[in-house]
């Protein structure tokens, strides 16, 4: 994935980075998104992508590639083996799109 659409002004980078090293903002996080989602400049677009999960329109949106993994990670947790979390499923099913089943069985999963 390429930083072709990556925005650096995209106020959902920020939230991402915060998440990843506040404890405390991840906690009020889980337990009042909406909260903690009107502390930020959010655009309308990037407040649906997050609550909708479309990890593929914040990308579109500007959201940094790196940023999309971590934040999948903290919404979703991690899996015990590689490529099989919750996250990282939520994460590509969403990249993909309609293309996600015939990636999955190119795969063998």
């Amino acid at each position: 994935m390429a930083l072709d659409h990556f925005d650096p002004r995209l106020r959902t980078n920020d939230l991402v980075q915060e998440l990843k090293w506040d404890r405390e903002l991840r906690t009020r996080f889980e337990t009042s998104e909406a909260e903690v989602l009107a502390a930020y400049p959010l655009t309308e677009e990037e407040r649906t992508a997050i609550a909708a999960r479309d990890f593929r329109r914040l990308y579109h949106l500007g959201l940094h590639p790196y940023l999309l993994s971590q934040f999948a990670r903290l919404i979703y947790g991690t899996g015990e083996k590689a490529g099989t979390s919750e996250a990282a499923t939520a994460l590509i099913r969403s990249l993909l799109g309609d293309e996600y089943e015939t990636y999955m069985a190119a795969r063998g999963d």
